[in-house]
């Protein structure tokens, strides 16, 4: 004879299977979505899901931005550690391989909570990065990443920036003052090449590249010996036009 216990349907909490369903919405959509299509695409009510959405960014599971919603950090914790790692290498694989194809140093970078944030490098004995002899998260006015990143904050994010991380010439070659930076800045064509030439390091010249990550300001760079000087256009050329195919992996965008 069955008992009632084995026979009763599971005790299901409603209210978290409708959170679930507005965390598989978010992420669905990797430059975030706004409410009315999160309660939309989850199947519920938009007062429902307002309030659903205002817990989850609370409790630090999404974050909202720009109207949007994106996953949050706690949400990022529940992929693990290992996983993240795991997806970190094989996008430094992925980097390594332009790296050979392309015969220089490649960089990632990121601006995230306020700071310059180098996620990968990939090089190797033949190529080697350049030496990180003053802070690159302090010392973004010098260098072409730095400068990548800072050209796509708003004035205010920039300025907020400077303040904390004051323009100091760090070699002959590199900017002067705060108010030269920012007209370079401000000069700078949408997505056109950073090129720095020994601004960071003597003998050195680097090219940044702006990329598209969602509402993520990040850059993809290379450097080359000041002696190549010739091949620097060429390769971020190259760099550029492989940027999309990049960006179309999925490891390598959640990676950054």
């Amino acid at each position: 004879m069955t008992t009632a216990s084995s026979t009763a349907a599971p005790t299901l909490i409603g209210s978290v299977q409708r959170a679930l369903r507005l965390l598989e919405a978010v992420v669905a959509h990797r430059d975030g979505a706004p409410a009315k299509q999160l309660a939309r695409e989850a199947g519920l009510p938009l007062p429902t899901a307002y309030h659903l959405l205002r817990t989850l960014t609370h409790e630090g599971y999404l974050r909202r931005e720009n109207g949007v919603f994106l996953m949050g950090t706690a949400a990022e914790r529940l992929v693990g550690e290992g996983t993240l790692q795991n997806r970190r290498s094989r996008m430094t694989e992925s980097l390594g391989r332009w790296r050979d194809t392309i015969g220089a140093p490649v960089y990632c970078a990121v601006y995230r909570e306020g700071e310059i944030e180098l996620v990968a490098v990939a090089d190797a004995p033949a190529t080697p990065a350049v030496h990180e002899w003053a802070s690159f998260r302090e010392t973004g006015h010098a260098h072409a990443i730095g400068q990548c990143l800072l050209s796509q904050l708003d004035e205010k994010a920039r300025e907020d920036h400077l303040d904390r991380h004051p323009v100091r010439p760090l070699t002959r070659y590199s900017v002067k003052d705060r108010a030269s930076l920012l007209q370079r800045l401000r000069s700078l064509e949408r997505m056109e090449p950073v090129i720095e030439r020994q601004e960071y390091a003597l003998g050195t010249i680097c090219a940044a590249i702006p990329i598209t990550a969602g509402f993520t300001a990040a850059a993809m760079a290379i450097s080359v010996p000041l002696e190549q000087e010739s091949r620097l256009l060429p390769a971020v050329e190259q760099l550029r036009g492989e940027v999309a195919n990049l960006l179309r992996s999925f490891v390598f965008s959640i990676s950054i």
